[in-house]
């Protein structure tokens, strides 16, 4: 069985996202555990062997009490190495203590190239025979790939880890758009193995949850809810995919130090499993409370649109016949497969809390922008003709779909509405059950207040006032022009820079 699918299976049987770390130490051993007078320093292989007697006592009891509460043991192979000879016999008889249908994570963040990443996995999986095992990304996918030809193993590849210094490094910019490098990390990473996982500690909800929009399914290690101070709630709030799974929660010196681990684990377990429940009941409190997750894909997403073109600035008539300073032809986003990636992600993570069998894309910009949101999220795509079909078989809607059915709209841009009313009207006529729309950009000019009349509540990636104020902040315009645009919106839209009921 692979690593992920036993993850799973322990996960659903134990009801549980539990992970325990396994890293003993002489000063940290319950006394219970030791029958000698344990020396402070190992200064022989017989103290030796006695110390790593005592701790495997120690690790065979958490793991005993803990077993039917977890879904993953990790030991950190440091503690072990720092006890020479005995300390690797302790790691092998530890792993052997777990039961085989929990997998084992060996915290190694391994990370070098050719035949040195070749022995350190073979070290990791043929000798030791772990399940999965942390590493670091720092050379690239070189030092990854011999560790991805184990099929079935998880690669936990380090992110945005739990210290207090992370950022001087993990939070530089690089790339196009000033994209961390923590989040260059995690779109790299998810590319080089299906089998890959992020590690990302609890400390950092916010970069937990931007981390969690690159890569929407894969497995995320999390660190630090414990001694480290992380929060455990926004932490899952970020963290967690939209099934209540992919986040695997570490936890060692709150358990193993506990003076009675099982209730500590039963009580962290508790509070995980509270925080998934609310998630699952209240979706639209979860995704608020989860807000910070869009930040660098939203900064991403609008300076990549300005620089693609998508947005320009000038004197332009727009299909409703007004006049504005801002032109957005998102048809541009067909020229660049990565942006229109990134815009189908966003989308997606929209569309995951709202019920729909089938998206619909609005002719002609929103065609290819519904294709890969269908790409992205699964849902099938239909699409209504802008012009009455007089051969063939004469459909009005393409794709296929059912009465009753029901449908999310989506649509590049909004403005007045009107086009999406139009085609709304078009699928309500054929039977089809319309209430929700998404949208990659309100210009926050009453197209929402139109349709909430017309029974549509829209979901929007991206308002005016934020794509705005994001552009004035990087020079890509003038502050006059943010103004500007912002006083037409207001007069013409009302409170809509203010009320935006249903968006984002």
């Amino acid at each position: 069985m692979s690593f992920y699918a036993k993850l799973e299976s322990a996960a659903r049987r134990n009801d549980t996202l539990l992970c325990v770390g396994l890293d003993p130490t002489l000063e940290a051993c319950p006394q219970q555990f030791t029958d000698v007078d344990l020396p402070v320093r190992i200064e022989s292989a017989d103290a030796g062997d006695a110390v790593c007697d005592s701790l495997l006592r120690w690790n065979r009891s958490i793991i005993e009490a803990t077993s039917d509460l977890v879904c993953c043991y990790k030991p950190n192979i440091a503690f072990y190495e720092a006890l020479g000879q005995p300390g690797m016999a302790l790691l092998r008889q530890t792993i052997a203590a777990v039961p085989n249908e929990i997998p084992v994570l060996l915290d190694a963040k391994r990370g070098d190239i050719g035949s040195t990443a070749a022995a350190y996995a073979r070290a990791c999986f043929d000798e030791l025979g772990v399940d999965a095992v942390t590493l670091s990304p720092y050379l690239g996918r070189d030092s990854i790939e011999p560790f991805a030809a184990y099929e079935g193993k998880g690669l936990f590849i380090l992110c945005h880890t739990s210290n207090p210094s992370a950022g001087a490094l993990q939070n530089l910019p690089v790339c196009s758009g000033d994209l961390p490098l923590f989040l260059q990390v995690a779109k790299e990473a998810v590319s080089w193995s299906s089998n890959v996982g992020l590690v990302v500690g609890a400390t950092y909800p916010g970069a937990l949850a931007d981390v969690r929009t690159v890569a929407p399914e894969a497995w995320l290690l999390v660190p630090g809810v414990g001694a480290q101070g992380g929060d455990l709630e926004a932490a899952l709030a970020a963290g967690l995919r939209s099934d209540g799974m992919g986040a695997l929660v570490a936890a060692t010196r709150g358990i193993t130090h506990a003076e009675d681990p099982r209730r500590a684990a039963q009580e962290l377990n508790e509070r995980i499993n509270q925080v998934r429940s609310s998630m699952q009941t209240n979706p639209g409190e979860a995704d608020a409370a989860s807000a910070p997750h869009s930040h660098h894909q939203q900064r991403e997403l609008i300076i990549g649109l300005a620089e693609l073109g998508a947005l320009q600035f000038g004197d332009f008539t727009l299909a409703s016949g007004k006049r504005s300073s801002l032109y957005v032809d998102l048809r541009l986003l067909v020229s660049q497969p990565s942006l229109m990636q990134t815009a189908a992600r966003a989308y997606a993570r929209l569309l995951e809390r709202l019920d729909c069998d089938r998206i619909a894309g609005i002719p002609y910009a929103a065609l290819p922008i519904g294709a890969a949101v269908s790409l992205a999220s699964g849902v099938p795509l239909i699409y209504n003709r802008k012009e009455t079909k007089s051969h063939g078989l004469g459909k009005d809607i393409e794709g296929i779909w059912q009465p009753g059915e029901r449908v999310v709209v989506i649509e590049d841009v909004i403005t007045t509405g009107g086009s999406i009313v139009r085609s709304v009207e078009l699928f309500r006529s054929a039977g089809l059950v319309v209430e929700d729309a998404v949208v990659l950009l309100d210009r926050q000019q009453g197209g929402v207040e139109n349709l909430q009349k017309a029974g549509i509540r829209v979901h929007s990636v991206l308002a005016l006032d934020e794509v705005l104020q994001l552009l004035a902040s990087t020079g890509h315009i003038p502050a006059e022009i943010q103004e500007s645009l912002l006083g037409t919106a207001a007069e013409e839209g009302g409170a809509a820079l203010d009320t935006r009921s249903g968006c984002r």
